[in-house]
């Protein structure tokens, strides 16, 4: 079982590339039996979201869209 240091660098890399189908479900796992690691995992997609729109936002708004 992946421990919650574990599963945090695992969510972060998940940002930037695809899991591994191991690493996927092991993460899932984890997750189901962690509410500390699911509700980190909601605040860094939340995140993640917010900073897209951030970007796209700004740049839209600068060239009158």
């Amino acid at each position: 079982m992946l421990t919650c240091r574990q599963v945090t660098q695992l969510l972060s890399e998940g940002q930037e590339r695809q899991l591994t189908v191991g690493e996927g479900l092991r993460l899932r796992v984890h997750l189901v039996m962690c509410q500390g690691c699911a509700n980190f995992k909601k605040q860094m997609s939340f995140l993640h979201a917010a900073c897209r729109r951030f970007v796209v936002e700004p740049a839209s708004k600068e060239r009158g869209e």
